[in-house]
């Protein structure tokens, strides 16, 4: 069976996301068995993370983006399964506080950059700065059109002291998102999720596709490459992004450290 994989953006590329596939790109792949998939991948992920925690000398951070109803709560719910929240933490990045806007839009970021041994979750991220800021006007085009490259010089920073980044753009299509919002509506079960502010965004499809576009293009690089992710269907994003994390952490084969002092013996009574 092939492996399901995300479409990965070279350093330099220029980025067309009405060309890239929103959906299932394998036709190898089923709902059945892409949840089997997962299943066991969790499995061997949460040894590889016990392996990582105890050399405690790496991270991984995890990058989520992606319009409303992408599905970034989802991935976290239904790939991350079985880790041990010890080891393994979510930040969400919501509107800045007014603490945070006293400082720079990197702040806020750093703080909650997964320690060594950890692997931590962003919930949208630095990128906002990039996104939603250019979007609706926040800052001066002169300040956000800077950030492109200060991003990169942070994502290096991490990278050259022990951090993996791994940055997915959860890829759908309109009418997806339309029929997500349309289901926050019309199922009681979906109610909480529904603002009415999503449907203000929307309007703004076109825009945020743009921002997208030269954030992947200009923040996309051989330490930290944007990997897009067919997202149209919850299963095989999960599996694309479940494969993409078990290949990240055998790559980084973290091992068990060898014991200072010798434990074998008898315990004493």
């Amino acid at each position: 069976m092939s492996k399901a994989s995300p479409y990965i953006v070279s350093p330099g590329e220029s980025v067309d996301l009405s060309s890239i596939a929103s959906g299932p790109t394998s036709e190898d792949w089923k709902k059945k068995s892409a949840l089997k998939k997962i299943a066991a991948n969790a499995i061997q992920m949460a040894d590889f993370a016990k392996r990582l925690y105890a050399e405690d000398q790496r991270s991984i951070l995890l990058v989520l983006q992606g319009m409303d109803t992408a599905g970034k709560d989802g991935t976290i719910r239904n790939v991350m399964r079985g880790m041990n929240p010890t080891s393994c933490q979510v930040s969400s990045f919501k509107r800045p506080s007014v603490e945070e806007l006293d400082h720079d839009f990197l702040w806020r970021v750093h703080k909650v950059v997964p320690r060594r041994g950890n692997i931590g979750i962003f919930n949208r991220s630095h990128y906002e700065d990039v996104l939603v800021v250019r979007v609706h006007n926040i800052v001066p085009e002169k300040i956000w059109s800077q950030r492109y490259e200060q991003i990169n010089r942070f994502e290096q920073l991490l990278h050259e002291t022990g951090t993996k980044i791994v940055k997915c753009f959860l890829h759908i299509s309109k009418e997806t998102q339309r029929k997500r919002l349309q289901e926050r509506i019309d199922l009681p079960e979906k109610h909480w999720k529904f603002n009415p502010g999503d449907l203000k965004e929307r309007e703004r499809w076109d825009d945020y596709q743009t921002a997208y576009t030269a954030a992947l293009a200009k923040c996309s690089t051989d330490f930290a490459p944007w990997h897009v992710i067919p997202s149209d269907k919850k299963w095989y994003r999960n599996l694309v992004i479940s494969e993409l994390l078990l290949s990240t952490l055998k790559g980084l084969d973290p091992q068990f450290p060898v014991a200072e002092q010798d434990p074998t013996g008898t315990v004493v009574s």
